[in-house]
C-alpha cells in the first residue's frame, strides 16, 4: 500500500512505542521497594501456575560503541568481567526466589544486551544453568537470544540449542560499508549469513533480523542492497526499526554529524520503500516495526487474536508476569512496573547488601489498567471494545482524537468499539496515543522529546 506523503508527514510526531502503559518517561523516582516486593509476590501466585513467567537478563557488555545505539551498555574487552556480573545476577535471582512459594514455571526468556554472546558459551550454560536449578520449565516454553553476526559462534549456537532455546535475533542494522563505518559497526554481510546459516544447521526455527532506516548515510539504494541481501537469506522475522535520534540520553549519538541523518522527506522514502520490499517479497506486517513471513508462529498468533506485547517485543506468549534480572533491567507485574539501576556500580552496590536492585517504576490505577488493556489490544489485534463505565473519560479526553484519525481513514470506530484501518495499520503508535492518558492530560509538560518520532 502507498502510504500518502501528507499523512506521514502529520503523524511523524514523537509517540511512545507502547512497550508499556504507563509509559516509562511517567515512571516515579525512588519506587517503594517493599510495595513492589508485595505486589510482586501477589502477581506471581496468580499467574505462575496458569500461565508461568516470562524472564529478561541483560547482559550489557560490548567490545566496542555503535554509535547509534540506545541501549543501557558497558564497553570493555575485558572477559573477566563475565564472573562478577553472573554472580550479581544469580543473587539477584536468589532475592526474587525468596518471594516465591513455589518453584517458577519458565513459559518465555530472552537474553538481552549489550551484547548477550560477549559472554563465552561456558559462561552463558553456566548462568542458565544457575537460572534452571530451582525452576520448571513450561512445555511450551520460548527462549530467545540476541546475538552479533560477528561474535556469535557455533558454540555459542549449540550451547543454547542445547539448554531449550530456539530462536535467534541478529542486530544487522545495515550492510553498507559506510552507513557501518559511521556508526561503528563493521560487519561484513558474510558474517550475517554464516551465523543464519550455523543456527539453521543446529536447529533454530526462528531467525529474527533488526534492520533500522534513518541512519546517517543512508540511502535508498543503500538500503534496498541491505533489504535485498537480507531477504535473501529469508529470515523468520525482520524487525524494521526507526532510528530514533535521541542524544540527549544516548551520548554516543554526539560522535556522529547530524548532518550526515537522512532528511525527514528521505526518511520517510526509506520507510515506504522497506515496507515495499518486505511486502513484496511475501513478508506480513504483524504489528508496530515487525515483519513475519506467514509459516511462522507470530502471524498465526496475529490472525487468531493471541498476539502479546512487552518490553521484549512481540511475543506470541502471554504471560502476566515478567522479571528483569541485571543493570537496568524492567520487570512487569501487569498492574506494577519496576526498573533497575542504571549503572554496574550502583546494581553491584544494592546486590552487595542483599536488595532487589529497582530505583524507578509504577503501580497502576484501575484507571491505568484499563487503558493499557485499550493499547494492547490496538497494538496487538488491531481492535477493541470500549466499557461502558470508562465513557466519561473516553469521551473527555479519547473519542476528540479518533475523531481526527476517522478523518483520515486510519480507524473506524463508534462508542462501542475501534477498528484499525488497513492503512491505519501503519500508525498504531499514533493510534495508541489517543487511549495515551497521561500524555494528553500532560501534553505542556511533554512538549519536550521524550519520545523519538513515528517514523
Amino acid at each position: 500500500m502507498n502510504i500518502p506523503s501528507t499523512l506521514l508527514n502529520k503523524y511523524n510526531v514523537p509517540v511512545p512505542r507502547y512497550t508499556s502503559y504507563p509509559t516509562v518517561p511517567f515512571w516515579k523516582d525512588g519506587i517503594d521497594a517493599s510495595q513492589w516486593k508485595t505486589v510482586f509476590s501477589e502477581q506471581f501466585a496468580l499467574s505462575n501456575s496458569k500461565d508461568g513467567v516470562s524472564l529478561y537478563l541483560h547482559l550489557p557488555f560490548c567490545e566496542s560503541l555503535c554509535t547509534y545505539c540506545g541501549c543501557n551498555k558497558k564497553i570493555t574487552t575485558n572477559h573477566s568481567v563475565e564472573h562478577e556480573y553472573m554472580a550479581a545476577l544469580a543473587r539477584e535471582w536468589e532475592l526474587y526466589l525468596e518471594l516465591m512459594e513455589e518453584a517458577p514455571i519458565i513459559r518465555e526468556l530472552h537474553l538481552g544486551g549489550g551484547t548477550p554472546t560477549f559472554f563465552s558459551p561456558e559462561n552463558l550454560e553456566k548462568l542458565l544453568e544457575i537460572i534452571f536449578t530451582k525452576s520448571k520449565i513450561h512445555p511450551e516454553h520460548e527462549f530467545s537470544i540476541e546475538g552479533h553476526p560477528n561474535n556469535t559462534t557455533k558454540e555459542h549456537l549449540q550451547t543454547l540449542y542445547n539448554l531449550g532455546f530456539r530462536r535467534v535475533s541478529y542486530g544487522v542494522q545495515d550492510n553498507d560499508p559506510e552507513v557501518q563505518r559511521i556508526i561503528n559497526r563493521i560487519q561484513p554481510v558474510e558474517n550475517v549469513k554464516t551465523a543464519t546459516d550455523i543456527a539453521r544447521a543446529i536447529g533454530f526455527h526462528s531467525v529474527n533480523f533488526d534492520l533500522i532506516y534513518g541512519l546517517p548515510l543512508q540511502t535508498e539504494e543503500s538500503l534496498t542492497r541491505t533489504i535485498l541481501q537480507c531477504i535473501e537469506m529469508k529470515p523468520d522475522r525482520i524487525a524494521f526499526y526507526s532510528y530514533a535520534h535521541v542524544p540527549w540520553t544516548s551520548r554516543g549519538q554526539r560522535l556522529f554529524d547530524e548532518n550526515d541523518l537522512p532528511s525527514t522527506d528521505l526518511k520517510m522514502k526509506l520507510y515506504q520503500l522497506g515496507k515495499t520490499l518486505f511486502a513484496e517479497h511475501g513478508y506480513i506486517d504483524a504489528g508496530m516495526d515487525h515483519f513475519v513471513l506467514p509459516t511462522g508462529d507470530m502471524y498465526t498468533a496475529k490472525q487468531e487474536g493471541r498476539l502479546h506485547r512487552n518490553f521484549m517485543g512481540y511475543t506470541t506468549q502471554q504471560t502476566k508476569l515478567l522479571i528483569g534480572l541485571g543493570v537496568s533491567s524492567i520487570s512487569d507485574a501487569s498492574v506494577a512496573y519496576a526498573q533497575n539501576v542504571k549503572t554496574i556500580h550502583d546494581y553491584y552496590a544494592a546486590i552487595k547488601k542483599n536488595e532487589i536492585p529497582v530505583v524507578r517504576g509504577y503501580f497502576l490505577s484501575d484507571e491505568d489498567v484499563a487503558f493499557k488493556k485499550y493499547i494492547l489490544d490496538i497494538s496487538c489485534r488491531g481492535i477493541t471494545k470500549f466499557n461502558p463505565e470508562h465513557l466519561p473519560l473516553l469521551r473527555e479526553f479519547s473519542f476528540p482524537e479518533l475523531k481526527s484519525l476517522e478523518e483520515d481513514a486510519l480507524i473506524t470506530w463508534n462508542e462501542e468499539t475501534l477498528q484499525v484501518t488497513e492503512l491505519g495499520a501503519h500508525f498504531i503508535r499514533n493510534i495508541c496515543k489517543a487511549f495515551d492518558l497521561q500524555l494528553i492530560r500532560n501534553q505542556k509538560e511533554t512538549a519536550n522529546p521524550r519520545f523519538s518520532k513515528a517514523i
